[in-house]
C-alpha cells in the first residue's frame, strides 16, 4: 500500500482562518504556486481577502461559515491562535486541518504550553498555574519577585500581562487582569541575554526543516527588529533549532511551527512561546531565502517537497507601524526607498492606522548583519521623519 501523501492538483482550494497580514502573505504565497484561497474574516475586504479567490464574511465561531468553509476547501489552516476550537473541530470533521486542533488546544493557553513542554523535556522559565489567590502565595515562595503575571490565554504583543515587583502590588495587578479572565500563570522575570526565534515546518512524511533563527528585539511588547543571523555562536543556532525540531516532533506538527526562546546570560536555552503559523519573525524569509515561510506552509498543505530554506544573505526586517502615521503630519514617503537598493517593502493593505498597529515591514538585505541593521534602522527613521 503506497502512504505516500498525493500532491494537491494545482488550483485545489486553501482555506484560511483569519484574514491579517499573516492569511494575506499566505495568499500570496498560494497564487505563487498556481493554489486558490478562500477566507473566512468577519471584515468585508479584509487584508486577506483583498487578495483572495474568494471571502466568507462570518464570525469565527459561526458553525455554519466553518461548514461553508469546510465544504468549500480541499484543506483548511489558520493565521492566529486565538480561533475558536469548537469551529476547528467542527471544519477538521470535514476536511484537513493542519496545524491540528489538538496542537492549537496547547499553545492558545500559557498554563498547557508550558506543562506540555515541560513533560517532553523542553527547558522552560520557571512557571507556577494561578487558580487562587493560596497559588499566588504559593509563587512567592517558590519563584519570588520580580515575577510576570500572565492570563493563560487571549494574550499577545504584551498584552495579558504585567511585572510584580513587590507583595503589594499583586492585588492591584489581579484586579487589573481579572477582568475577562480567571486564569492565570506566573513566571520568573528573566533578565535574559536576548530573544530568539526559530521557525519549523514539518510535512505528513515527518521530515522536517528550520529557518535560521531570528534575533529578536521588542519595543512596548511588539516586535520592533529581526536580525538574521543572530549575533550569537554557531553552537547556540545549532541548539536552537534542535530545540524547535525536538518540540515538532514530539507534537506530531504538520504545518508551521514558530519557537520564541529566551537566551539566558549563562548561554542556557529556555523556550517561552509557541505559535503554530506564520510568524512576524519569520517575515526576513520573504526575501533573504530561498524558500519563504509562506511557501513552505502551502508546500506542506498541499503535500509539496519541502523548500530549500538556506539563507542567502544576511538580512535584517524592521516593523513599520501605526505610529509613523499618527505621529507625523503626513504618511510616510515610501517613493524613498525605490532609491534604496536591497530594501524590500511589504505593506499589509490596511486603512486605518492606529498606535501599535502592524501596518507593513522592511526587509534590508546585505552582505554585513550589522551594516544591514545600521540601514534598516536608518530607513526606518528616514521614514519617521519624512
Amino acid at each position: 500500500m503506497n502512504n505516500i501523501p498525493k500532491k494537491l492538483p494545482i488550483g485545489s482550494k486553501i482555506g484560511i482562518i483569519g484574514g491579517g497580514q499573516l492569511g494575506r502573505m499566505m495568499v500570496q504565497a498560494a497564487k505563487k504556486l498556481g493554489y486558490k484561497t478562500i477566507i473566512l474574516d468577519p471584515v468585508p475586504l479584509c487584508p486577506a481577502g483583498q487578495l483572495s479567490d474568494h471571502q466568507i464574511v462570518a464570525e469565527y465561531n459561526s458553525i455554519p461559515a466553518s461548514k461553508s468553509l469546510a465544504d468549500m476547501c480541499d484543506v483548511v489552516t489558520y493565521e492566529f491562535e486565538n480561533v475558536d476550537l469548537d469551529s476547528l473541530i467542527t471544519i477538521s470533521e470535514h476536511v484537513d486541518i493542519y496545524p491540528s486542533p489538538e496542537i492549537l488546544k496547547i499553545s492558545n493557553n500559557r498554563i498547557r504550553e508550558k506543562e506540555k513542554l515541560s513533560s517532553i523535556g523542553i527547558p522552560t522559565v520557571k512557571f507556577l498555574p494561578i487558580y487562587s489567590l493560596d497559588d499566588l502565595d504559593k509563587a512567592i515562595v517558590e519563584i519570588g519577585f520580580p515575577m510576570v503575571l500572565k492570563t493563560a490565554t487571549s494574550g499577545y504583543d504584551g498584552k495579558g500581562q504585567v511585572i510584580i515587583k513587590s507583595k503589594n502590588k499583586i492585588s492591584n495587578s489581579i484586579k487589573k487582569l481579572l477582568v475577562n479572565n480567571t486564569n492565570f500563570i506566573v513566571e520568573e522575570f528573566l533578565d535574559f541575554q536576548c530573544e530568539l526565534s526559530v521557525i519549523c515546518g514539518r510535512n505528513k512524511k515527518g521530515l522536517n526543516k528550520t529557518f535560521f533563527p531570528a534575533e529578536n528585539i521588542h519595543k512596548n511588547h511588539i516586535l520592533d527588529v529581526s536580525i538574521v543571523p543572530p549575533r550569537i555562536s554557531q553552537e547556540i543556532i545549532s541548539d536552537a533549532q534542535k530545540i524547535a525540531i525536538q518540540i515538532s516532533e514530539k507534537l506530531n506538527l504538520i504545518g508551521l511551527l514558530a519557537v520564541e526562546m529566551f537566551l539566558t546570560k549563562e548561554n542556557k536555552l529556555l523556550v517561552n512561546e509557541l505559535a503554530p503559523r506564520p510568524h512576524n519573525s519569520g517575515h526576513y524569509t520573504m526575501d533573504a531565502c530561498k524558500t519563504s515561510q509562506f511557501s513552505q506552509l502551502i508546500r506542506i498543505l498541499t503535500n509539496m517537497p519541502l523548500g530549500n530554506t538556506d539563507i542567502l544573505n544576511p538580512v535584517v526586517m524592521v516593523n513599520i507601524l501605526g505610529d509613523l502615521w499618527i505621529n507625523n503630519s503626513s504618511p510616510p514617503n515610501f517613493e524613498m526607498l525605490k532609491s534604496s537598493p536591497n530594501t524590500f517593502l511589504h505593506l499589509y493593505g490596511k486603512d486605518e492606522p492606529r498606535i501599535g498597529r502592524k501596518m507593513g515591514h522592511v526587509n534590508v538585505i546585505s552582505t554585513n548583519v550589522n551594516e544591514a541593521y545600521k540601514k534598516a534602522l536608518e530607513i526606518r527613521k528616514r521614514l519617521n521623519t519624512s
